[in-house]
């Protein structure tokens, strides 16, 4: 069964950081661009960040630039999102979803989604 599991949410305050974690089972990404997504309440769902998988290209929302950095690793099967300097408007569910090869708008497997809350 193919799986995206998201781990690393929870409650920081502004300016702190967090790493969340998006780790598949049933299938390898080293094929699979990967995309964060997040939504918070009342809001629509909007990209975060995307890493491809055939040159590792990544690309950033406006809002996040300089302050998120998306990695994989391959070898864990596994792809992170470095958040740093947090603000109360990023918390929101944070999601991973998987794509083949490119980062795209459309995505084929979403995981379940894990909360970040900002807050002092």
């Amino acid at each position: 069964q193919l799986q995206l599991v998201e781990s690393g949410g929870g409650l920081v305050q502004p300016g702190g950081s967090l790493r969340l974690s998006c780790a598949a089972s049933g299938f390898t990404l080293d094929y699979y661009a990967i995309g964060w997504f997040r939504q918070a309440p009342g809001k629509e769902r909007e990209g975060v960040s995307c890493i491809s998988s055939s040159d590792g290209s990544t690309y950033y929302a406006d809002s996040v630039k300089g302050r998120f950095t998306i990695s994989r690793d391959n070898a864990k099967n596994t792809v992170y999102l470095q958040m740093n300097s947090l603000k109360p408007e990023d918390t929101a569910v944070y999601y991973c979803a998987a794509v083949r090869s490119v980062c795209r708008y459309e995505y084929d497997y979403w995981g379940q989604g894990t909360q970040v809350t900002v807050s002092s």
